[in-house]
């Protein structure tokens, strides 16, 4: 996927997610992305790690500066909370030239968007955290994964791991079933 599709999926994920009264703030759109790319197998091509509030991609940060360079985004400060990104000048265009890389990818995106758009920031955390840690154990059970999670995430206490980890094993089976992915 070169660089200009890659943009228009990532635009179509925020408009999505805006849709469903996400946030959109850059947390928002790491974890959304995270999703798509490993969960349901959308090649954007960014690498993530388990970082602060869980998977995070500096090359996707890079890449939402760079939309916003080239005004296919742009940020609206929202006091008292961190900004949010909004379609840029250029995003009509962008979506217009690239709208059958996005019909290629629709029914993932909505997913991803359905799925995670109302949710704030810690339960994302918590949801793609688990998902992260999920993929790394493979076939470990609920309780192994609830106490790495803790570990990775001490202010996670293990019974919200290991509810998270039921709500990541739900949303992969989900997801399983309405795209036909295959997440391991």
């Amino acid at each position: 996927m070169d660089r200009l599709e890659k943009d228009a999926i990532l635009l179509t994920l925020i408009e999505q997610l805006k849709a469903q009264e996400s946030w959109c703030g850059e947390t928002h759109i790491q974890k959304a992305t995270y999703l798509l790319q490993d969960l349901l197998k959308v090649d954007t091509g960014f690498d993530f790690i388990l970082y602060k509030h869980g998977p995070y991609s500096f090359d996707l940060t890079d890449e939402l500066k760079t939309m916003r360079a080239d005004s296919f985004l742009s940020l609206e400060s929202s006091p008292p909370y961190g900004p949010v990104f909004k379609k840029g000048e250029m995003g009509d265009t962008l979506l217009g030239d690239y709208s059958s890389i996005i019909a290629k990818f629709d029914k993932e995106i909505n997913f991803v968007s359905n799925k995670l758009g109302k949710m704030r920031v810690k339960e994302l955390e918590k949801l793609t955290t688990a998902i992260f840690i999920k993929k790394e154990g493979g076939k470990d059970d609920q309780d192994s994964l609830a106490s790495r999670i803790n570990n990775e995430k001490p202010h996670i206490s293990v019974q919200e791991a290991r509810e998270a980890v039921k709500d990541a094993e739900n949303l992969l089976r989900e997801a399983t079933a309405t795209v036909n992915s295959n997440p391991f």
